[in-house]
């Protein structure tokens, strides 16, 4: 049976036309081809302010989560623009042949031919310094585990995995997850807790594919500022109080790409400020393992409120792809009953990997020489700086935040000298600082190309462009 379309004599609150004249599919992927249509016909026209999602579902018949998944596709295309309490917007129409814009982790990681003496843009640890995968796997044989292969309906976290990890988990966690690397648990958070336009708090420098996920969810990010202790107090009131930040995404230690480790004193004076909000807290511990700062979570006061993430990427292996998340079961219920209609469960074969590896000597004492190997490099790679006139703040895990008079120039200068860094724009949130600054990710370093590497360094903090500079806005 044809359905019909259905007239909708709605009009826009600023007066443009029918919103949506005629709708026969009410699903998101129908209300979002529709407002699609009337954007490219002109009706919409740039700048038109759309009702809200709300209104639009009211008159629709159909429930908000329906208008919103449409209104973030929309404006994960670029079609519309959410601006917070403002209302959302009709945006620039592209033209055909339109590149659309690159995102800020494709930025920070853009394709390269070229061949570099020494890459220090990865922001990854050094391969040589991770646990022995293959005795694990060794170890998972000859234990007999491999009928976990076949079992569909198993629990999703191997039950002696979730005890092993609560055991040091800083605050008490009511629901475990175990998600597919700390990036895939923040965007499943996000997915189910954000909606278009609602503002996120996040530090300032901020990990790029942060920015990048809140974009295509029509979010926008508040940059926060940091200094050696952490978020500023101040910085956060501001982006709860000014403009309502639903959620607050940080790096409690080893923050990427600064170093910074929040501090105990800094964790009470957060505290103190979310107390009486609503805020969801996602902590990121990517440098779990690896990080010599002890763990410091807003979970232990903000329990409630708090989803903590520890990743095992850097200690243990990347293709483990396994971090575990913890928090209040109101906020994981949603994500681990959505990712059952897809991906289910992060592999229990991979997850008993991890457990031998947590619960192996040989693995753990890895662990810990890796933390120190990498403080050291640090350490020494500071020193051979400030020897040469330069101070860089101290980091903790394996980046360092170097200042630079020009990125670019400084890109070019190392570029000359075979030296790959990873440009400091992309982890800008807010206003541009009065310096800018290159990411160093220091586990690649040798001893024996310290002095070299340290004066190639040195030269970049003063390189300046052969043109006149416009400053980012």
């Amino acid at each position: 049976m044809t359905t019909e379309p259905v007239a909708t004599p709605w009009v826009a609150a600023d007066g443009v036309g029918r919103f949506i004249a005629e709708l026969a599919d009410r699903t998101p992927a129908g209300i979002a081809a529709a407002v699609s249509r009337q954007i490219r016909s002109g009706v919409l026209t740039t700048g038109a302010r759309l009702p809200t999602v709300r209104e639009v579902a009211r008159e629709l018949k159909v429930s908000p989560a329906t208008v919103n998944q449409a209104w973030r596709a929309l404006a994960a295309a670029g079609v519309i623009v959410a601006r917070g309490r403002a209302g959302t917007f009709v945006g620039a129409p592209a033209s055909p042949g339109t590149v659309h814009a690159v995102g800020r982790y494709q930025r920070l990681h853009p394709p390269s031919s070229s061949a570099f003496r020494i890459d220090l843009s990865r922001g990854t640890p050094d391969p040589e310094l991770l646990p022995d995968l293959g005795a694990a796997l060794r170890d998972l044989t000859r234990d007999g585990a491999s009928d976990l292969a076949a079992d569909y309906l198993g629990e999703a976290v191997l039950p002696e995995l979730a005890t092993k990890v609560r055991a040091d988990w800083p605050f008490r966690a009511e629901r475990i997850a175990v998600l597919d690397g700390a990036l895939d648990a923040v965007d499943r958070l996000l997915t189910a807790h954000i909606r278009l336009g609602d503002a996120v708090a996040v530090e300032d420098p901020c990990f790029p594919p942060f920015l990048d996920l809140l974009a295509g969810l029509g979010a926008r990010p508040v940059p926060v500022r940091m200094d050696e202790s952490g978020l500023l107090p101040a910085e956060l009131a501001r982006a709860v109080t000014d403009h309502g930040a639903t959620a607050l995404i940080l790096q409690p230690r080893g923050q990427n790409p600064t170093g910074v480790s929040i501090t105990a004193r800094r964790i009470r004076e957060l505290s103190d400020i979310l107390l009486d909000t609503t805020t969801l807290v996602i902590e990121d511990d990517h440098s779990a393992g690896i990080a010599a700062a002890p763990l410091r979570s807003l979970g232990s006061r903000l329990p409630r409120r708090t989803v903590h993430i520890r990743s095992y990427s850097k200690s243990h292996g990347a293709d483990l792809r396994l971090a575990v998340a913890g928090g209040p079961a109101d906020l994981l219920d949603p994500v681990v009953e959505r990712r059952m209609l897809g991906a289910g469960w992060s592999s229990r074969l991979l997850q008993r990997v991890l457990l031998s590896m947590l619960d192996d000597e040989t693995a753990g004492h890895a662990v810990t020489t890796a933390r120190a190997e990498y403080r050291r490099r640090s350490a020494e790679l500071r020193r051979a700086l400030a020897r040469r006139g330069v101070t860089v703040a101290r980091g903790d895990g394996i980046n360092l935040w170097l200042p630079v008079a020009d990125e670019n120039a400084a890109m070019i200068s190392l570029a000359a000298a075979g030296i790959k860094a990873a440009p400091g724009g992309p982890f800008i949130v807010g206003d541009p600082p009065p310096t800018d600054h290159l990411r160093i990710t220091i586990s690649p370093l040798a001893d024996a190309d310290l002095d070299w590497l340290a004066t190639e360094l040195v030269a970049a903090t003063t390189a300046v462009p052969t043109y006149r500079r416009v400053r980012r806005t």
